[in-house]
């Protein structure tokens, strides 16, 4: 059971009368009978299920899931509190040390930074265990833009944060001119030296909050 909360579900709602959308849900009734497909159906949505659509004021754009055992939970980067910290994630709580001098809980699960507002939002939203980016042309990125048009949408401000060049891809769809878009390197060990370490996002953000009147995100 795909489970979406009723204030994405509105806000969405044109989108899942389309041709793409009905492909894209038969696709995946036939993926997750035949393979094993992270994150759990159940979890698909759980980016949009942590935050509403007028409280989101971060969001930090992923690619697809993880496509190992255990680690997919619906969250960009995000893994469940006992896994193992995947590698960009530790490049992310790196650079949050770096940046604003704090230790970050070695806790994957970033439900913690999505009950303050940041929507961790993959562009694909599911994948085949073993086989990265096997997801990535069965209609999610449709669905995934549409997510960010409506938020571009959006009189209050939202911050943009686009890391490698999958995220950066998006930023056409990001308009209006009161919104704030960051752009880096991917975390990933492969590019995180190209421009990531040192970007200083994070605090960047909560000088922007600050700005807006906005509470501050506590990275930790």
């Amino acid at each position: 059971m795909i489970k979406l909360c009723k204030n994405w579900y509105n806000i969405l709602a044109d989108e899942f009368n389309k041709p793409y959308f009905q492909k894209l849900m038969q696709t995946l009734t036939n993926e997750y009978s035949k393979y094993t497909i992270y994150p759990t159906m159940e979890n698909i949505f759980s980016a949009l299920n942590y935050v509403k659509y007028d409280d989101v004021k971060v969001v930090i754009i992923g690619q697809d899931p993880y496509h190992e055992p255990n680690q997919a939970m619906g969250m960009s980067f995000a893994v469940p509190k006992d896994e193992k910290i995947p590698p960009s994630l530790a490049n992310i709580f790196k650079e949050i040390d770096s940046d604003l001098n704090i230790k970050c809980e070695q806790n994957g699960d970033l439900s913690r930074w999505a009950k303050q507002g940041v929507l961790l939002l993959n562009s694909v939203l599911t994948v085949r265990r073993g086989q990265a980016n096997s997801h990535k042309n069965i209609g999610w990125i449709e669905f995934t833009s549409s997510i960010i048009k409506k938020l571009n949408e959006r009189e209050k401000p939202v911050i943009f944060v686009l890391w490698g060049g999958n995220a950066k891809s998006l930023k056409p769809l990001i308009t209006n001119k009161w919104h704030y878009v960051l752009e880096a390197a991917h975390p990933s060990p492969l590019s995180a030296y190209n421009g990531f370490f040192g970007c200083k996002h994070f605090s960047k953000i909560n000088q922007i909050l600050t700005s807006l009147n906005e509470t501050p995100i506590d990275w930790h």
